[in-house]
């Protein structure tokens, strides 16, 4: 990611010194730099941060030279590493320098180092940096948050260096709000993604093991689904059409995807956060965000994949593994609701993950426009997604304040059309044996939070008989997110 920024920046007529504390990952860099034979000069630099910092001085850093104040962008892993590399540059910043960490990285964490940096007049900008290394070199979505200030001396470069919105040319940054509130969105971000990622994967499965659909066949369904309609410029299922249809180099029969093993261990080897904060979140705030939760939590399963294949040795041949049905009728039906029922669980997981901004932004009081945070995610992000832009961003403009995107007659049209398709997918899937967490998640949330009689009643009396948690009467109205006023003494102690 940092190489690939660095050549944007170098294409911005923006002069870079490029650092890194490992010598093997510079000598990566420079072959990469120099096979694309950057506009300016990049001056590299391994271990050394005197060195580094002291080109900076010399007319590196975003133009800063001559002594004046330096701009430093970040691509690093979160947590320990960052703080390392902060405590190595401190002896060096000076008054005015600002940081920009361009990493996924826990909000609190962010405002910990914002608050100790402050001191020495040095400015930290938690920025998001959205859709992976080839956004990077070309223009990413960027969701920068800190001092008001500050975010309004940076904004200018920002907004010439990030993806552009195809129909509008605006581009796909905002000032959104101070403290951690801009690596906030950016988690937001891909817990949405990660609920995405899971609802395709099930829609994958069911066309590929209980269709039998060719992979080429399944390319050309996901090049259709992403050219019209409601998944219309859906960044996921345009890459899924490129992957389904890439065969292997000259020489060699079949397609890629099929030698690849089914494990996703970003979440379990700790190299990637987002998704578990995306979840604590949601528990902590209390919104409700099954969908994200779930997608999570396959991937969780499926990293140790020898542990897997060793519980399917003993009960999977029962329970597990998606084969190939007869269908009874069109198979073109079929598609149709997989089609509807992925944009209807794709629609949940956005639902979701905004409702937890929603919730963090007025808890905090950051006061980021939510509209804006739809707006930025049109283009150089991985959740870009045309139509369901085109539905949520003027909700918000209508009412910046909302905390339930559920309660937006706009949003809820859209699920009253799709959700008989989503059920008619999850119970096919349910009978087929494929794996329909995501998509069976998404049904029940969409039931669950428009359900006028829940089971929780009887939930509810039975606390109140253990723990004495009492209740509330259904003649008292709809009640309140608070403790009930009624006890009954079902047994006594």
């Amino acid at each position: 990611m940092g190489t690939q920024m660095s050549l944007l920046l170098s294409e911005h007529n923006v002069v870079v010194s490029l650092f890194d504390v490992s010598s093997s990952n510079i000598d990566s860099a420079s072959k990469t730099i120099d096979s694309q034979k950057p506009p300016q000069k990049i001056q590299l630099f391994a271990k050394d941060y005197g060195a580094f910092v002291a080109s900076l001085d010399k007319g590196g850093g975003g133009g800063g030279g001559s002594g004046g104040a330096r701009c430093f962008l970040l691509s690093i892993t979160h947590g320990d590493p960052v703080d390392q590399v902060l405590d190595a540059l401190k002896p060096h910043l000076k008054k005015d320098d600002v940081i920009i960490d361009g990493g996924n990285e826990w909000y609190k964490n962010t405002e910990r180092r914002q608050k100790d940096l402050q001191k020495l007049g040095v400015a930290l900008i938690g920025c998001g940096v959205s859709g992976g290394y080839q956004s990077a070199r070309r223009g990413p979505s960027m969701s920068p948050g800190g001092d008001p200030q500050v975010l309004e001396r940076i904004l200018p470069q920002l907004r010439e260096w990030c993806a552009k919105d195809e129909r509008s040319g605006e581009p796909c940054v905002a000032a959104l709000g101070p403290a951690g509130s801009g690596h906030y969105v950016k988690m937001v971000h891909n817990g949405i993604e990660q609920g995405m990622l899971g609802v395709l994967n099930e829609s994958w499965e069911m066309l590929f093991k209980c269709l039998h659909t060719p992979l080429d066949e399944i390319s050309k369904i996901f090049s259709a689904w992403a050219k019209d309609g409601e998944l219309k410029n859906n960044y996921l299922v345009t890459i899924g059409a490129d992957i389904c249809g890439r065969k292997k180099e000259k020489g060699e029969r079949g397609h890629i995807l099929n030698e690849i093993q089914d494990k996703v261990v970003q979440d379990a080897d700790g190299s990637e956060g987002t998704g578990v904060w995306a979840i604590v979140e949601a528990a902590n705030r209390h919104v409700s965000a099954p969908t994200i939760a779930a997608a999570h939590f396959l991937r969780i399963a499926s990293s140790n994949r020898a542990e897997r294949l060793q519980v399917f040795e003993l009960i999977g041949g029962f329970i597990a593994g998606a084969k190939k049905q007869h269908v009874e009728g069109s198979e073109k039906e079929v598609i149709e609701d997989l089609r509807q029922a992925v944009y209807c669980a794709f629609l949940a997981s956005f639902v979701q993950g905004m409702n937890l901004l929603a919730r963090a932004n007025s808890d905090e009081g950051w006061n980021v426009k939510l509209s804006e945070v739809v707006r930025i995610w049109r283009n150089g992000c991985i959740i870009r997604s045309d139509y369901i832009a085109d539905l949520i961003q003027p909700v918000y403009e209508k009412q910046e304040d909302l905390q339930n995107l559920l309660t937006s007659k706009t949003v809820v049209e859209e699920v009253k059309k799709t959700f008989p398709a989503l059920k008619r997918t999850v119970a096919r899937g349910l009978e087929w044996d494929a794996h329909m967490p995501s998509l069976s998640a998404s049904m029940e949330y969409l039931k669950y939070c428009g359900g006028k009689q829940l089971p929780t009643q009887f939930m509810e009396a039975q606390l109140d008989y253990f723990g004495a948690h009492s209740y509330d009467k259904k003649c008292e109205g709809p009640g309140e997110v608070k403790k009930g006023a009624h006890h009954h003494e079902w047994k006594p102690a």
